[in-house]
């Protein structure tokens, strides 16, 4: 039996529950894993928010994990080669990753890097595609000044990062103030949000800005990268999608085939640029797995610091 968070309806935190669960033997192509650490992010709890399709419920919760093989069905290997019992993984994009243990497609298991620990691994997937997705999408490159809004959020400091190996990136980042520092530890120039931001916007960048990655979804957000951006093609969001319908500009999400295909090939680069200490995780707190309400409502304030993950 493993313990494991599902959502019994759509709506509030208050629908989130700890049920014990069956843990299946793997079949082919399949593994078994006892969970180490489970990484937290806002589309757990979003999509049970804004409701959906009631004969999909219960929801179960959670989208990456890291921790070791327990059992791996006949003639099976992991997605990055190999694969035994006792090996230390990471994997993503699972279902019910809020678990203790689960059996899951191989195919989305990969060696977890010694030099990551388990609560690293776990918070490297969601935010690292996410981010590999925006760079992708706006063509960004050597020579670009690029707006990213929520810069000292999950995504927001993956992109950065990211932007600093492309090289040649210029990065303005929209943050609290008491974000700043974070914000310049990853490479970019932070920028307060709120009134004025377009004007502090220009003074930053008076020679124009080539591309803006929205991470908060705000009409701030949308309306000054409309305004310093004059190609629409070169702002993409994963919050305002009303906003990127009416104004022609991108938006990408998980669940688009678009995104989960480029999501899914990008997987194995990232994991090991976070190897070779290239892609940094910061961890904001970890929460015991019975605690994971608690972490969602933390997680809630959007201002977490780094990384929520949730320990078994």
């Amino acid at each position: 039996m493993a313990r494991s968070w599902i959502a019994r309806e759509y709506g509030d935190l208050d629908v989130f529950e700890e049920i014990e669960t069956e843990v299946p033997a793997p079949g082919p192509g399949e593994v078994t894993i006892e969970v180490k650490a489970a990484g937290m992010n806002p589309a757990d709890f979003k999509h049970v928010a804004r409701g959906g399709d009631p004969s999909d419920l219960p929801v179960r919760v959670g989208y990456e994990v890291s921790g070791v093989i327990s059992a791996i069905g006949p003639d099976t290997g992991i997605a990055s080669g190999g694969g035994a019992v006792g090996d230390a993984v990471l994997a993503f994009r699972v279902s019910g990753g809020y678990s203790s243990a689960l059996t899951l497609p191989a195919s989305d298991v990969f060696a977890k890097p010694a030099s990551l620990s388990f609560e690293e691994a776990a918070g490297l997937l969601l935010a690292g595609t996410t981010a590999a997705e925006m760079l992708h999408v706006t063509g960004v490159g050597p020579g670009d000044t690029v707006l990213v809004h929520g810069a000292s959020g999950a995504v927001g400091v993956s992109l950065l990062q990211q932007a600093a190996l492309i090289g040649g990136v210029r990065v303005i980042g929209t943050a609290s103030e008491a974000s700043f520092d974070v914000v310049r530890r990853f490479g970019g120039d932070p920028v307060a949000y709120g009134e004025g931001l377009e004007q502090r916007l220009r003074s930053k960048a008076p020679e124009g800005v080539d591309a803006a990655l929205d991470c908060v979804g705000t009409d701030e957000a949308v309306d000054t990268s409309l305004a310093l951006v004059s190609d629409r093609r070169r702002i993409v969001t994963i919050a305002a999608m009303g906003r990127a319908s009416a104004d022609g500009i991108i938006a990408i999400g998980g669940a688009m085939p678009a995104s989960a295909a480029f999501r899914a090939e990008v997987r194995p680069r990232l994991i090991a640029a976070a190897g070779r200490g290239e892609l940094v995780v910061p961890i904001a707190r970890t929460y015991p797995l019975d605690e994971a309400r608690a972490a969602l409502e933390e997680l809630q304030s959007q201002h977490p610091g780094g990384k929520l993950i949730l320990v078994p």
